[in-house]
């Protein structure tokens, strides 16, 4: 007997990503082939972090269930770290909360916000999971086109007044996947300012807050009165290599986290207690292991994007994460090159249609390889023929 599930499930798109995980897992010589097109980080946690893991794991407390919102030794040290870092002084106990992920974040807002037909405005490229966590609530998504000329900042006085109307959310995500721009100061004042006149909650989608090569990534909290419109997504996997330890959090506006806290204790569990206490260890630690990722990631962007700029490829100089962001050459759109380059290369790119119409003409390129593997990317791409 075949099931039939609901319309909301039917009428989501597939995964972008685990339909990229099966396109590569189908590439004949597997040997040669080289992965640009995900961003999974390639260096290990550092060694405190798991050493911390391993004498929190022997501990009985952290073998019962834990608090719904968070150990309150995690709790406080996120809101340290905000304090030490942004200037930003929450309550631990009122205004965090954390998640098995900062993707729990992702699909839980619009469920806890939207009801039916209510509008959640993002950007045009965006992380294409926001598309299916807004439409499994019941709401729409209108994007607003970020492009070169704009800086990648939206215009958000050019959103119509029909969808202004019924719009809860204002969703960003800087530094941006899959541009690599970051937000300034003066955009997030103007952000907080726009939400207040329109009574909207900002989301700062922060995954890559860590992941800054010039100037250190601004937080939406930091902008004047931001505590009072706005809430921020924060991640592990990033900035401590832990994408596979699955912790995250959001913090900011106490009304907005209460909100989410009710249906969070309904629907997910906490994060395994050892794993809270490693990423205590990890937040109230000097940043000396953050700071070397840093300029790891900025020495392989200088390599790719240097090498890519010689061959001629009009590439966008990612500020922060670790992605570089290319446009198609003139007469071919980001699919069709990208099988191009995996038919003459073997390298696997994201095209950036994945991440919305306005990336049509784009490729996304991942930096979590080892330097002599990008160079060798450069080295392969210098030969492809379009």
């Amino acid at each position: 007997m075949e099931f039939t599930p609901s319309q909301k499930v039917r009428q989501i798109p597939k995964s972008f990503f685990a339909d990229l995980d099966k396109k590569i897992d189908a590439v004949e010589d597997q040997s040669t082939l080289i992965d640009l097109a995900k961003g999974n980080p390639d260096q290990p946690t550092p060694e405190f972090i798991i050493d911390e893991l391993k004498i929190a794991s022997e501990k009985l407390e952290n073998h019962r269930y834990t608090p719904f919102e968070g150990k309150t030794n995690f709790l406080k040290a996120i809101s340290n770290y905000y304090q030490k870092n942004y200037g930003v002084t929450t309550d631990p106990f009122k205004a965090i909360l954390t998640f098995n992920g900062s993707a729990i974040g992702i699909s839980a807002i619009p469920q806890v916000f939207l009801d039916p037909g209510d509008y959640v405005v993002t950007t045009d490229p965006c992380y294409p999971e926001y598309d299916a966590s807004v439409a499994l609530a019941g709401g729409k998504l209108y994007q607003l086109p970020i492009t070169e000329a704009n800086d990648y900042l939206p215009d958000l006085e050019s959103i119509p007044d029909e969808v202004l109307q019924k719009t809860k959310i204002l969703l960003l995500n800087y530094p941006n996947n899959p541009t690599g721009a970051e937000a300034t100061s003066q955009f997030f004042e103007k952000v907080i300012q726009f939400c207040k006149l329109h009574h909207i909650l900002a989301v700062n989608d922060f995954a890559y807050a860590a992941l800054s090569y010039d100037e250190k990534p601004v937080s939406i909290l930091e902008a004047p009165e931001a505590l009072d419109y706005a809430i921020e997504l924060n991640t592990f996997s990033k900035t401590h290599n832990m994408a596979g330890w699955r912790a995250g959090y959001v913090l900011g506006n106490e009304s907005a986290i209460a909100a989410i806290k009710k249906y969070h204790d309904h629907v997910y569990s906490t994060i395994f207690g050892a794993v809270q206490d490693a990423a205590t260890v990890g937040l109230e630690s000097d940043q000396s292991s953050v700071q070397q990722l840093r300029t790891l990631y900025r020495q392989r962007r200088d390599t790719l994007v240097g090498g890519l700029k010689q061959l001629g490829w009009n590439v966008v100089e990612p500020k922060g994460t670790f992605f570089v962001w290319v446009k198609a050459p003139e007469g071919l759109d980001g699919e069709q090159f990208t099988v191009q380059i995996l038919e003459q290369t073997n390298i696997v790119v994201a095209p950036g249609i994945g991440f919305g119409s306005n990336g049509r003409d784009y490729i996304r390129l991942s930096l979590t390889h080892d330097e002599s593997v990008l160079k060798e990317v450069v080295e392969r791409l210098s030969k492809i023929n379009y």
